[in-house]
């Protein structure tokens, strides 16, 4: 049986009316409220029936639900979606930020490569240009869940031994503090990009969902460079905050 449909009259006299996607979003933002996470979530056909509207309206509806981290796919099916993982922006890896949600952290290793320093690199590591640079890349996980792809240089003159010591799927921030040093400070910039094909290809992704970028450069307490990160976050899966005072 079809469903009444959707009101698209505006509450304020007048007015233009509502657009439907506004509203069929509206309307799936409060059906998902009360659903938990894992629960299926109808499909667009009895979407469209139950709102009476045009299953396009209800498909461009369910895609925003997607990128904003509401909903995701499993299979051939869509569920709710886990809470976004929150990272603090601090001088703390997302490995704290994980477990402080109570999620799992892991990480896969894609490129672990000597470089020589662009003048880029050079500039920010306080180096030489042509200058030996530890590369690491690797998949950041939260639960076995795909949810960033880390990029990290280091000055190899400073760090080379963790091409011998370190494990690349555990935290790098606390084998940098086992060495002796200590994070002083960082300056970071965050903003919105999309990922490459390969980037998309790493994180199980589309060239089409919205990434956070995040560039980092960190300092010691002594004020000299310690690392340049590039990390690329899925926008639907990670959320940062801060504490303001």
């Amino acid at each position: 049986m079809r469903g009444k449909g959707i009101n698209v009259a505006s509450a304020e006299p007048g007015a233009k009316p509502l657009p439907k996607p506004y509203l069929i979003r509206t309307a799936l933002d409060a059906m998902l409220a009360d659903l938990a996470e894992g629960d299926p979530v109808p499909a667009e056909r009895e979407l469209a029936v139950r709102f009476g509207v045009a299953r396009e309206t209800v498909r461009q509806a369910l895609h925003e639900l997607l990128v904003a981290g509401r909903i995701e796919r499993r299979g051939r099916g869509t569920v709710v979606s886990r809470p976004k993982l929150t990272q603090p922006l601090s001088l703390k890896s997302y490995t704290e930020g994980a477990v402080a949600m109570g999620r799992t952290p892991g990480r896969l290793l894609v490129t672990w490569e000597t470089i020589g320093a662009t003048t880029e690199l050079a500039s920010a590591l306080d180096v030489s240009i042509g200058d030996a640079v530890m590369h690491l890349e690797r998949v950041l996980l939260a639960d076995d869940q795909r949810i960033g792809l880390e990029s990290t240089y280091l000055p190899s003159a400073r760090f080379g031994g963790l091409k011998t010591t370190f494990d690349p799927v555990t935290s790098l921030y606390a084998a940098i503090r086992a060495g002796g040093v200590e994070f002083g400070s960082a300056t970071e910039r965050i903003e919105t990009a999309l990922a490459s094909p390969r980037e998309a290809a790493l994180l199980e992704s589309t060239t089409a969902m919205p990434m956070l970028l995040l560039n980092r450069r960190s300092l010691d307490t002594e004020g000299v460079p310690i690392e340049v990160v590039r990390a690329l976050y899925r926008g639907d899966r990670v959320a940062f905050e801060t504490l303001l005072t």
